[in-house]
């Protein structure tokens, strides 16, 4: 729901303003960039305009919801509304008002949200919001009985004044929040094409860091579907990141997987855990990340309990982080949905097979090291070296 003729998206963004005078600079050129990128991925017809703490998109109405929803899928953004511009004086703003209220309020109660960023202005935001009101209720009086209600309104009438213009809009949408992309430094993640693995590497972009995925092929414990979904997450996280290369790096895996489990009962998992991190090491370093990222949870596998991710992640002297760490399945479950990942992560692959029969809780590095296979680092390095680049 918007006002009639909207024509520009308002974009808020948070932990930016957190920033120094620079870095916000900065980081809102990322946004900025990220925005446009948007746009032109989805042929959405508009422009994107600097301005300090607001960038706004331009765009016809009927480009309007779009650009919106394009908006609303930036990292860094915490929420958006589609509003009408107005030339910045009381009167115009009250008209805008009494047209807004004819098109989105029909009933229940309402409340004036008025703010002006230009103190110079012959009006205050007081004054906006007390005027603004009682042109609202005798717009609409004679139709229903409108009710005033500041805490808890069931519509919303928002105002944002500047120097040049007004904003009149309804509705906030939420955004990720985050940081723009960019912002921080690149990591590899490990995805699998399971639930999980793609949530870890989309929070990781929307607190900022470029991802750069690795798909390990498990052989004949994985085959085409499991590398499939693994890619298409990843094709699904694209969306949100159009300006940045979601390239996935397939590493070759299946012999060391089936040596493993030929081999290894207790503690097969780690050691695979231990091997997909040693990949991860050495593809890092070629792409000058800065750590690993993983869509570990908290107890949520026998290889993820607390002591056992204390063995796997002395594998690697890069940092592990484990965006989902501590939240339940659920939650991931919510997000994967959310996000667009959910139902390529759900499609049957079989890699299951890979565990045993015997899982290990609480393993020691000490006894996992009498049973692994002592070559297992040299087998990551040299799979790493096979690595090729799936494009998407």
């Amino acid at each position: 729901m918007h006002p009639p003729g909207a024509d520009t998206v308002l974009v808020r963004h948070g932990d930016l303003n957190t920033k120094s005078t620079s870095v916000k600079r900065y980081m809102e050129g990322l946004l900025v960039g990220q925005l446009s990128a948007l746009l032109s991925d989805r042929d959405i017809a508009g422009s994107v305009e600097r301005e300090w703490n607001r960038p706004q998109i331009h765009a016809d109405t009927e480009n309007i919801d779009a650009a919106l929803d394009a908006a609303t899928d930036a990292f860094g953004v915490v929420s958006a509304s589609a509003c009408l511009t107005v030339e910045p004086t009381l009167e115009s703003i009250l008209d805008a008002l009494a047209e807004t209220a004819k098109a989105c309020y029909d009933g229940g109660s309402f409340a004036v949200d008025a703010r002006r960023a230009d103190k110079d202005l012959p009006f205050t935001s007081a004054d906006v919001a007390e005027k603004g009101g009682t042109r609202i209720w005798e717009t609409v009086e004679s139709s229903f009985e409108p009710r005033v209600d500041l805490d808890d309104p069931d519509v919303t009438f928002g105002v944002e004044v500047r120097s040049e213009l007004a904003y009149i809009y309804v509705t906030s949408v939420s955004g990720p929040g985050g940081l723009p992309l960019g912002s921080q430094a690149p990591m590899v993640a490990l995805v699998s094409g399971g639930i999980d693995s793609p949530v870890a590497a989309y929070e990781t972009m929307r607190r900022g860091s470029p991802v750069v995925p690795i798909y390990v092929d498990l052989g004949d414990y994985g085959g085409p579907d499991h590398e499939a979904r693994a890619i298409e997450t990843v094709r699904s996280l694209q969306r949100y990141a159009p300006n940045t290369d979601l390239s996935v790096y397939r590493v070759p895996g299946g012999e060391t997987v089936a040596h493993l489990a030929e081999t290894m009962e207790q503690g097969r998992m780690l050691s695979l855990r231990r091997f997909f991190y040693r990949i991860a090491e050495h593809v890092a370093s070629e792409v000058d990340a800065a750590g690993i990222v993983t869509g570990e949870a908290l107890g949520q596998k026998s290889s993820q309990t607390a002591q056992n991710l204390a063995v796997t992640s002395r594998a690697t002297t890069l940092p592990i982080h484990r965006p989902l760490l501590t939240r339940d399945k659920q939650e991931i479950v919510a997000t994967a949905r959310e996000i667009g990942t959910f139902r390529e992560s759900t499609i049957p692959a079989g890699c299951n097979r890979v565990a045993p029969d015997r899982v290990e809780t609480n393993g020691t590095l000490e006894r996992l090291l009498e049973v692994e296979p002592g070559d297992l680092y040299d087998r990551a390095e040299a799979a790493a070296a096979e690595a090729t680049t799936v494009e998407l």
